[in-house]
């Protein structure tokens, strides 16, 4: 009972590490919490540990959920802890390697790539290397990429785990094997600061700059109230160009090169509908530069739709498209739609079912009598590192993201969203323009640092000057490479350390049966040897 109780709390205070809270130091407690508490047990109680961890942590992280109901919440929670019961087994298992910090800290890796791929997409939203956006690590994010930066995290993790029992256990020379794991967590870190500064992309560089105008326009309402409205929405981001271009002329702020437009500033099709079509027209018409317009558009198919990016530009229309291609379900898309609808009844909510795009993020446009390309990531696509590499790798040479962030105002979502778009940063070193509808936009540099940032629940519009770059960092050009090395090792080592179980059962005397490798408890921690 107690080691359940251990665990909630230390997952608990792991989730406090992540945004609002922000209280990074944590990962030094949560993360070799659980190591310690999986070391040495059955792996049926290494499980249910890791699951009652997995419940504390999620529970504080994306309890925002629950503006699209408890149930909603409650149903996530449940399933995301399965992975984190998985990751109490496997730590369980590789603890008994020699080599197992890094093991471990390869597990947690495996374990983030599982959750953020499978089932429907994933939901990559609590890696470890987004809550390491202010720590020394963060240097690392050029280099090694998020699932990089994820597995330092967890080996100093695994290594303070590996102080512990070291002290624990009072085996002596204690002092010397303290220094060497001292001057791993120090040399990391000094590395993070140093590759700050160090230019790790490829020498490429700007090719000139382009002024972006960016506008939240606000919505009537908050929380999921605010996704109603839309006419007045469009409206008011409609208003929000005028209110900057009258500022752009006073010469208060840079004249724009475009304007950006949050996701969903338009929830009518205005590609059809005349109003709608009517207003954007007459908001590029006023501005007198383009829009990237966020909009949802109807089809491909009946009772579809899509969450669409258009190029408008004030003479010639629609001039390029990019449709989102990760889609958060039971938000907008409904998985097994036809065989849930008539049993959840609410879900018709959603509205018609949202299609994903199939090409990358990239937008190539005329402007000023010049074609740029233009990289977009629409709102939860920032948790999908192939989606933001691609439109890196597809020639953007600017990177913007288009949100709507009102059904969440008021909750960590919109902090922690605004952290991983720094990681994101950090990781391509380019500088990033958000727009939201409502909360909250700003403006990146390539450090990851905020140059501007607009309130909640307001009406706000600016315009920064953004680099055009073709440079590619070593993270972005590996792809998804990193990730799935370090997953490959984790399988690895759980195959060896269960090979070595078995063995070691049959030179015991002990015949395993089909489930021992769940129920035979490991060798006493105070009996093993620090490897």
């Amino acid at each position: 009972m107690l080691g359940s109780l251990v665990a909630v709390l230390a997952g608990v205070l792991l989730g406090l590490a992540w945004q609002p809270y922000a209280l990074w130091p944590l990962l030094l407690v949560g993360v070799p919490a659980l190591t310690l508490l999986a070391r040495g047990i059955p792996l049926r109680r290494a499980f249910g540990r890791g699951y009652l961890f997995g419940l504390g942590m999620l529970g504080v992280t994306i309890s925002w959920v629950h503006v699209l109901g408890w149930w909603v919440a409650a149903v996530l929670v449940l399933f995301m802890a399965l992975y984190y019961g998985l990751l109490g087994v496997a730590l369980s298992l590789v603890t008994r390697l020699r080599w197992w910090p890094v093991a471990a800290a390869a597990c947690w890796v495996a374990a983030e790539l599982a959750y953020s791929s499978f089932p429907f997409g994933g939901f990559g939203w609590t890696r470890l290397a987004y809550a390491a956006v202010d720590t020394s690590l963060n240097g690392w994010f050029p280099l090694v990429g998020v699932a990089g930066v994820s597995f330092l995290v967890a080996l100093v993790g695994q290594t303070v785990a590996w102080l512990v029992l070291l002290v624990q256990e009072r085996r002596p020379p204690v002092f010397p094997r303290v220094v060497p794991a001292a001057l791993v967590i120090a040399a990391l870190g000094v590395a993070g600061v140093g590759l700050r500064s160090f230019q790790v992309e490829p020498l490429a560089g700007r090719e000139g700059s382009v002024e972006v105008g960016v506008v939240q326009g606000n919505v009537p309402g908050r929380g999921i109230e605010a996704l109603g409205r839309a006419r007045t929405v469009t409206n008011n981001h409609l208003s929000e160009s005028v209110e900057l271009m009258a500022r752009a002329r006073l010469g208060q702020v840079p004249e724009p090169d475009f304007l950006l437009w949050p996701e969903n500033s338009t929830d009518i099709d205005p590609l059809l509908d005349p109003v709608t079509r009517q207003t954007v027209a007459g908001a590029t018409a006023v501005a007198g530069v383009p829009i990237l317009v966020g909009a949802v558009t109807q089809g491909p198919g009946e009772d579809e739709r899509q969450t669409t990016a258009l190029w408008w530009d004030p003479l010639r229309g629609v001039l390029a498209t990019y449709h989102k291609r990760n889609l958060v379900p039971f938000g907008e898309w409904i998985p097994f739609r036809a065989q849930l609808l008539p049993l959840v009844p609410i879900l018709r909510e959603v509205g018609a079912q949202s299609v994903p795009g199939t090409e990358p993020g990239v937008l190539r446009v005329p402007l000023d009598g010049r074609t740029i390309t233009v990289g977009d990531v629409i709102c939860f696509e920032l948790a999908y590192d192939d989606t933001v590499h691609e439109a890196l790798t597809n020639g953007a040479q600017v990177l913007l993201v288009q949100s709507n962030n009102a059904t969440y105002g008021g909750t960590g979502q919109i902090e922690q969203q605004f952290a991983i778009t720094r990681v994101r940063a950090m990781e391509a070193r380019r500088e990033v323009a958000v727009a939201t509808t409502n909360s909250v936009s700003g403006f990146i540099d390539r450090d990851g640092r905020v140059v501007q940032r607009t309130n909640e629940f307001t009406s706000a519009g600016f315009v920064e000057a953004m680099p055009l770059r073709t440079a590619l960092t070593p993270a972005v050009l590996a792809g998804p490479w990193p990730a799935r090395g370090l997953a490959l090792l984790a399988l690895v080592a759980v195959a060896v350390a269960v090979v070595r179980r078995r063995r070691d059962l049959h030179q015991n005397g002990h015949r395993p049966g089909p489930d021992a490798a769940l129920s035979t408890p490991a060798t006493s921690p105070t009996k093993e040897p620090i490897r």
